[in-house]
């Protein structure tokens, strides 16, 4: 076995010193975001472009490195934070973040792995295209991250998670090789489609290092309107209905409940909310390929109808942008104003949308009857089933007291609830270290199987992300 000094001076020799960080304020790569996680990385490589990234994965092999690759360290499950032991390399690609190409007839753009997600928004927007994969943390977050835990947001109900809008990949494999899959094809049938083997594989089978992405016409016009439910039902109901007027122009069909726009209000009053409060509130937005005048008859047509059915009781619609954009930021800040309020148990559930209100009805009793008092921040992506379901102490009692006493109790009343009806403990955050052994203990034993069969034939030393997911 070769030291690790030798290690170390292979890879500056590999990227020079501007792309190798032994030394020095290593947190911001080496915590998540959360800080729920912090390790110690051997070092931080930095490749300027794939070659790089096999020289240093090759590397590895040879010396038996483990590797954690980073986009931008926005994930929510430590799925890219070293662990403690100091022998692990964690490489961040965020040196590589080039918008390759766009080719505007066949709608597709090609971009580096450490393309910032709203980078690559921007460019297809100045060819009068849309990549329509949003998210809150857009400014911050990577493609290659996006692509290694399947990010979802808050247009997966029109456009699908990052899966549906990856065509192709590049990507360094565990032994060091690139497999050049840049396709821009929507038919190829030729095998296996080996990119859906590293779309949610969260860096545990090689390094995804560029991809090709769906592009879409941009819409003529978005309107955005949020709306006061009485009930979860009734939710459920509006969502059917504005399905059945609008189609594939809605795109977007967020809910929140009162607790959560209430610590938006308490925590951010400058922020206007356009409804008083009521129990339940949903945003909806519709992409229209006509007209503004056009979507917004669609959009009166449809609130009208809602009022008259009784399934809202009261509407605001966007009149500006800045309205709408006022109307999303309210829906983006509950993280941020629950944070503002303290730790919290966070759950990235996922439903078929009409289990959704049984869910939260039984969920809710069983919580509070356990542990009287307790906040419960319900928000989401109703019209895609997934669910926000986070648990916050009640008010008075210290939350990490709250959380270090009663954070494995309620993670199983609301797993078991959510087998119970049928769906997953991970919707859109992905499995990291945070819920691999609920991994272990909840997924079906011969999809297990099959998943670590792939593992060990795609990366037989184990190196590749080591201790996540799996």
């Amino acid at each position: 076995m070769l030291s690790q000094a030798e290690f170390l001076q292979a890879l500056r020799g590999v990227l020079g010193e501007a792309g190798l960080l032994c030394e020095g304020d290593l947190s911001s790569y080496e915590q998540d975001w959360r800080r729920r996680y912090e390790g110690r990385a051997l070092a931080v490589a930095r490749p300027a472009d794939t070659a790089q990234v096999a020289a240093v994965v090759k590397l590895c092999a040879a010396y038996g490195v483990g590797l954690v690759p980073q986009g931008g360290n926005t994930g929510l499950v430590g799925g890219s934070t070293p662990d403690a032991s100091g022998e692990q390399l964690l490489l961040s690609l965020c040196r590589m973040k080039q918008v390759r190409a766009i080719d505007a007839a066949n709608l597709t753009m090609t971009v580096d792995a450490g393309c910032v997600l709203q980078a690559a928004q921007d460019a297809a927007a100045e060819q009068g295209l849309l990549f329509p994969l949003s998210l809150a943390s857009e400014g911050s977050c990577t493609i290659g991250g996006n692509l290694a835990s399947n990010a979802g947001g808050t247009q997966v109900l029109r456009y699908g998670n990052a899966r549906d809008l990856c065509l192709g990949l590049e990507v360094v494999t565990a032994d060091g090789e690139i497999w050049h899959g840049l396709s821009g094809l929507r038919k190829d049938n030729t095998g296996y489609d080996l990119r859906h083997l590293f779309v949610g594989s969260e860096g545990t089978l090689g390094v995804i290092t560029a991809a090709t992405l769906k592009l879409y016409p941009c819409p003529k016009a978005q309107t955005t309107a949020l709306a006061a439910c009485d009930s979860l039902d009734a939710a459920v109901q509006l969502l059917v209905l504005a399905q059945s007027r609008a189609g594939a122009s809605l795109s977007g069909f967020e809910v929140m409940n009162a607790v959560s726009l209430g610590l938006v209000k308490k925590h951010f009053p400058q922020l206007q909310q356009a409804l008083a409060l009521s129990p339940w509130t949903v945003l909806l937005e519709l992409s229209d390929t006509e007209s503004e005048a056009h979507a917004s008859a669609m959009f009166e047509s449809l609130l009208e109808a809602a009022l008259e059915a009784g399934v809202i009781s009261d509407a605001a619609v966007a009149a500006s942008q800045a309205q709408s954009q006022a109307m999303w930021h309210l829906r983006e800040s509950i993280p941020l104003a629950q944070a503002q309020e303290g730790l919290n148990v966070k759950h990235d559930i996922a439903l078929p949308v009409s289990a959704i209100p049984g869910f939260v009805a039984t969920t809710d009793a069983a919580l509070l009857q356990a542990f009287p008092g307790v906040r419960l921040v319900d928000f989401g992506h109703l019209g895609d089933g997934n669910l926000h379901y986070n648990v916050q102490a009640p008010e008075g009692v210290p939350a990490k007291d709250f959380l270090s006493q009663h954070e494995a109790a309620i993670n199983k009343t609301v797993y078991d609830a959510v087998a119970l009806h049928g769906g997953s403990f991970s919707a859109e955050h992905g499995i990291g270290q945070l819920k691999r052994e609920e991994l272990a203990s909840r997924k079906d034993p011969v999809a297990l199987h099959m998943m670590r069969a792939i593992k060990k034939a795609l990366d037989p030393q184990g190196l590749m992300n080591p201790g996540r997911l799996l």
